[in-house]
C-alpha cells in the first residue's frame, strides 16, 4: 500500500494518518509505504504517529517505510535514534550542520562468525 502525505503533518493531521495506517493493517496490508516528498512541516505528534504505525506493523508481521523524508523530518528521526523503526525506508544520513554537536557514527565492528546453537523447540522425543 503506498500512502502519499501532502501538506503539514501535525497534531491536527496525525489522528488522519494514523487511520489510515491502521485501516491498512485491518485489511490485511502488511507493507505500508509512505511518500513523504510533498510533506512541508512534520513535528513531533507526526513523528509519534510513524513510531506508533511502525510497532502496530511490526507486531502484526509488517513493514513501515517512509520514503523521501523532508531534511526536518529525516533529522529528528536521526536525533531521537529511531531510524531503526523504519526497516527500509530511505532515510539517508544527513551532514552534520554546524550546530549539531553529536558525535559522528562509530563504524560497525567487523562480522565475526557464530557457530551455530542447537535449540529445541517443543517436546522432544
Amino acid at each position: 500500500m503506498l500512502i502519499t502525505l501532502v501538506g503539514e503533518f501535525d497534531l491536527e493531521s496525525a489522528h488522519l494518518v494514523r487511520a489510515s495506517l491502521e485501516s491498512c493493517l485491518r485489511d490485511g496490508i502488511r507493507i505500508v509505504d509512505v511518500d513523504l516528498t510533498l510533506v512541508t512541516f512534520c513535528d513531533r505528534s507526526g513523528l509519534n504517529a510513524f513510531l506508533d504505525a511502525a510497532q502496530q506493523t511490526t507486531v502484526a508481521g509488517g513493514t513501515l517505510r517512509l520514503h523521501h523524508p523532508p531534511p526536518m523530518l529525516a533529522r529528528i528521526v536521526r536525533l531521537a535514534d529511531c531510524g531503526f523503526l523504519f526497516v527500509g525506508s530511505q532515510l539517508a544520513p544527513l551532514p552534520p550542520s554546524a550546530g549539531d554537536t553529536w558525535a559522528a557514527p562509530r563504524p560497525a565492528p567487523p562480522h565475526r562468525p557464530v557457530p551455530p546453537v542447537p535449540v529445541l523447540s517443543g517436546d522432544a522425543r
